[in-house]
């Protein structure tokens, strides 16, 4: 039976990654939080906020401010049978910890012959958009979305905000979460029916016929106005999101193209050895014959993120970047 809108219910993104977090701790003894400022201060973004007060200081733990030491012991924990949520403040802060992720979290299974899974789940926060620079502000999914044994997602809806958190924990493999910063205040209605979340299928969030927008994350909302102002066009966009980083669904991705015949990825990240070009990659190589038009890539320019809100908006993928992508794969 579905649900009606009475059903539904206004929420944040960053409050709906709260209640999943809130309702992690209620269902399952071995979830904690840890990381810098999750406790007193409610978590740098806020999502936490509340938490400390309602499970107390075994359940949410301040770290100090080290990422290599409470990732690493997050991935202890999970050796011993907890179910650890680590949170790094930013991105750009996670190679600070990028060893334990890569040497360890992401190795430990295969290197004892199945014998020591490290259930963690590690989120961070990603992306520009806020004018916090340069070490603040760069999305650097796609650098670990080349790592076999870990699972990388990024929910850039309320429901997959509040829905991913579960499988992810539930998952043997680590899993890291990207939150875009500039989704966090987003609001909208809650379906409580929009649970569970399938983590090995991409979405397409907007059917179309003409070319095919590929895109994740804080780049989906920009990409879903970008297809209603090549709607007013007579251009019928279809707008798939990606969710899952790791594993890539190639079966969306190529479906959506065969019903399309052209294709435009959005990726924040840089250009270069980015995940637009992994996934246009994957397009030539499954989906070749299927193509009208070259692939085209939007992406940020390849420069350390300006703090100037005009610069950085330049560096930016924005609406008119993807319009105008499209115009060419479809002209």
């Amino acid at each position: 039976m579905g649900t009606s809108r009475d059903d539904e219910r206004k929420t944040t993104y960053r409050e709906a990654l709260r209640e999943a977090i809130r309702e992690a701790l209620r269902s399952d003894d071995r979830v904690f939080l840890m990381g810098e400022d999750v406790g007193r201060y409610g978590g740098c973004f806020g999502v936490s906020l509340g938490l400390l007060e309602e499970f107390g200081p075994e359940r949410i733990r301040d770290t100090p401010l080290s990422e290599s030491g409470f990732v690493g012991a997050g991935i202890g924990a999970a050796l011993s049978g907890m179910r650890p949520i680590v949170e790094i403040m930013t991105v750009n802060f996670s190679l600070l910890a990028l060893d334990q992720i890569l040497n360890n979290a992401a190795t430990l299974l295969h290197m004892s012959g199945g014998q020591l899974p490290v259930p963690v789940v590690i989120r961070m926060t990603t992306g520009a958009g806020r004018q916090l620079a340069a070490q603040h502000s760069h999305s650097l999914e796609g650098w670990y979305a080349h790592i076999p044994g870990i699972r990388v997602v990024a929910p850039a809806t309320i429901e997959d905000a509040r829905f991913m958190l579960a499988p992810a924990l539930a998952d043997p493999d680590p899993v890291l979460i990207f939150e875009h910063g500039s989704l966090y205040n987003a609001a909208g209605e809650l379906d409580p029916a929009a649970a569970p979340i399938d983590l090995d299928h991409a979405e397409v969030r907007r059917p179309g016929t003409d070319v095919s927008l590929i895109t994740y994350g804080g780049s989906l909302p920009k990409v879903l106005t970008a297809a209603d102002e090549l709607a007013a066009e007579d251009i019928s966009a279809e707008v798939v999101d990606l969710r899952t980083l790791r594993p890539l669904d190639d079966d969306t991705i190529t479906a959506s193209v065969a019903r399309t015949h052209r294709a435009v990825v959005v990726d924040e990240g840089w250009r270069t050895g980015s995940l637009a070009a992994e996934v246009s990659a994957r397009i030539a190589e499954r989906s070749f014959y299927e193509l009208d038009a070259p692939v085209e890539r939007v992406c940020s320019a390849e420069v350390p993120m300006p703090y100037a809100r005009r610069l950085e908006e330049a560096a930016l993928p924005q609406t008119a970047d993807v319009v105008a992508a499209a115009h060419r794969a479809v002209d």
